[in-house]
């Protein structure tokens, strides 16, 4: 059960005495006490000190052990549901503890300062650390065969000359075998101030994590750095005059906090902040006229995928599962910038994440929380068209930001007064772009630079990608027992001497096993999918529900045979649905890294197991293909793509009648 632990000033001086770390570490580790007053808080910056020091004293650990990552062990759901604020709680860590070429999981009893179980998983590869990411750059070129290449291109100052490595993803070859690797492509930044697009095409290097050592150097031939400047900072791009300033202003928020948790209108629920899924949304529920009504237990992004479309030697690879094997830096989490990544209203929380060596690292302004009215109306009906009876809308959300690598993806959980949730992503960043011989689409006589992308600047292609967002939603409508239901509409034939010929009716169907609630989106065969539960019935005689209601989206284009498509087998279907296991929880499988594929969901969905009147979780994959344009660079702007949780049934009338009116 959970219980106080010393200061993290003793813990501090511990470390001290134990690495030479940097000042500005150490002073970001100096925190105060953090109270945990939740089953599902994330681990505080002294949880993870109990943590390293369980650790270090177990006699597990040696002098090259690393952490791939230590998170929240959720206590047993039922144990979260029947607690009650005041009630004692366990708390748990998982470490995920990198040993040469093993890899193990332990889990600590945070609480009783106790190593609970250590299990090696064998033929797994975890995240990719920042020990080895670091130091990359200069090793690479200090290699004669690297420099030869460079020589090659006319490029003989290496100062300005910046490389990264990046997972390689999976193709069955012999040299991926028993190996960690990297691919890495290197950037000339010279005559920049450090924006993107300068690449140095053609040059591959096969790096080994494991050795540190280069494996081969791949030259395809040497195409030229794209000259010109890129950089998009507020110094080099002259900014427009903006007149008439717009400002938000808010004495007193609508909202009330109590540690994490959160009341709004007539909405409950908590959030935490995870070093690898980002916001964390729990314990939802809805204030329906003095009852309190159980709506989702848990939902957050659980997975996001990155395929790239070019064949070449130095992109077939470039196949990302960004949240299980590009999360180098110990969290997905960007700090937030006030004022413009949140409204001037807005609140904001502060994470902690590990590092490599298992030491917790703050990052401020992780996440934020605010009130936002954009101008719409939640309701209006004008009877003949004079007397008006209109309502404001006003919408509370709860917005994150991650970054991983070129692209930031905000994510924002948005709670409607009428009882919707809008789950968007915001993509922007920077563009992955190909150095070409072509200046233009023009000059690409034959075609070839411009097959498998688009020109955005001189010598410049941005290379065609696909993101795929997938999102765990265990839903809990009225209680945990739910079932699916795919109501189709269908064309129904009318009999000969109606003046219609045709009309659509609606036929719901229950999925009875997975299989069954593995579905895509269809314009040609239209459907609406919720979850119900169908021990409770409402006023009108139906069981309530909640609609999954999706916005823009795509499938995937590649084939089934194909290593990406294998390695990130989630994106087969739009919307899958599962019995809740509380050890499944990413939709790619727990190690992606370097993974063979099958794993995750089409792995757990072979038994075919029984979802109906049972606790289901449902997986939701939004998705967009992207051919680039010249607006997407240098910089691109925030594409937004959406979709809802609806109520369904679940009220007896528009939970946002009693709205008042403002004029």
């Amino acid at each position: 059960m959970y219980e106080a632990v010393v200061s993290s000033h003793l813990r501090l001086e511990i470390m001290m005495l134990r690495f030479p770390f940097p000042a500005l570490l150490l002073l970001a580790l100096a925190v105060h006490a953090e109270p945990v007053l939740h089953p599902l808080d994330a681990l505080t910056a002294q949880e993870y000190w109990t943590v390293f020091e369980t650790m270090k004293a177990s006699g597990k650990l040696d002098s090259a052990s690393r952490y791939a990552g230590i998170n929240l062990h959720e206590p047993p759901k039922v144990e979260v549901l029947n607690w009650k604020p005041g009630d004692r709680f366990r708390r748990e860590a998982l470490a995920i503890i990198k040993q040469g070429r093993r890899t193990f999981e332990a889990i600590v009893d945070v609480s009783g300062r106790s190593l609970i179980s250590w299990k090696e998983i064998k033929g797994v590869e975890p995240v990719l650390i920042a020990d080895e990411t670091e130091g990359v750059s200069e090793l690479v070129k200090a290699d004669p065969q690297w420099q030869a290449a460079m020589r090659k291109r006319g490029i003989t100052d290496f100062d300005t000359v910046g490389c990264d490595g990046d997972s390689p993803g999976y193709f069955g070859t012999p040299e991926e075998q028993g190996r960690r690797l990297q691919r890495v492509k290197c950037s000339d930044s010279k005559g920049s101030n450090g924006g993107p697009g300068h690449n140095i095409e053609g040059l591959i290097v096969v790096w080994d994590s494991e050795e540190q050592k280069v494996i081969r150097v791949i030259d395809t031939g040497a195409v030229p750095v794209p000259p010109g400047n890129t950089d998009y900072d507020a110094a080099t791009i002259p900014s427009r005059e903006v007149p008439g300033p717009i400002s938000v202003a808010q004495p007193v928020h609508g909202f009330r906090l109590g540690g994490h948790r959160v009341s709004w209108q007539n909405w409950n629920f908590h959030f935490r902040i995870d070093p690898r899924m980002g916001v964390v949304v729990t314990n939802v529920s809805f204030n329906d006229a003095g009852k309190t009504r159980s709506i989702l237990y848990e939902g957050s992004l659980a997975e996001v995928f990155v395929p790239y479309q070019d064949p070449a030697e130095g992109w077939y690879h470039t196949t990302f599962i960004d949240m299980g094997e590009g999360n180098t830096w110990g969290s997905v989490a960007s700090v937030l910038e006030p004022g413009a990544d949140c409204p001037d209203n807005a609140v904001y929380f502060d994470s902690v994440a590990p590092t490599s060596h298992g030491t917790p690292q703050r990052w401020p302004r992780t996440a934020c929380l605010f009130e936002r009215e954009a101008g719409n109306f939640a309701w209006r009906h004008a009877r003949g068209g004079v007397q008006v009876e209109s309502r404001r809308q006003r919408d509370l959300v709860l917005r994150m930001i991650t970054t991983f690598g070129n692209y930031d993806y905000a994510v924002d959980w948005t709670f409607m007064q009428n009882g919707n949730i809008k789950i968007g992503v915001g993509a922007t960043g920077t563009i992955e772009v190909k150095a070409v011989r072509s200046r233009t689409a023009a000059d690409d006589r034959d075609g070839k630079d411009g097959r498998y992308g688009h020109f955005v600047g001189d010598n410049t292609v941005g290379v065609n990608h696909d993101h795929f967002f997938c999102f765990r939603l265990d839903l809990d409508v009225d209680g945990t027992d739910n079932s699916f239901i795919k109501e189709q509409l269908k064309t129904e034939r009318l009999p000969a001497g109606n003046p219609r010929k045709s009309i659509w009716v609606a036929e719901p169907k229950v999925a009875k096993v997975e299989e069954e609630g593995q579905l895509q989106m269809m314009m040609e065969h239209p459907a609406l999918w919720r979850v119900i539960n169908p021990n409770v019935k409402g006023p009108l005689g139906y069981s309530p529900g909640y609609e999954i209601a999706p916005g823009h989206n795509a499938i995937s284009l590649m084939t089934d045979d194909d290593w990406p498509q294998r390695r990130a087998g989630f994106i087969q279907h739009n919307l899958w649905v599962t019995p809740y296991r509380e050890d499944e929880r990413y939709p790619a499988g727990d190690y992606p890294t370097q993974s063979h594929g099958g794993d995750g969901l089409p792995a757990w969905s072979k038994a075919n197991r029984p979802i109906e009147n049972t606790d289901i979780v449902v997986w939701y994959t939004l998705g967009f293909h992207h051919v680039t344009r010249p607006e997407d660079w240098p910089i691109m702007p925030t594409a937004w793509h959406e979709f809802e949780l609806r109520p369904f049934d679940f009220f007896a009338h528009n939970p946002a009648v009693d709205l008042p009116k403002t004029h």
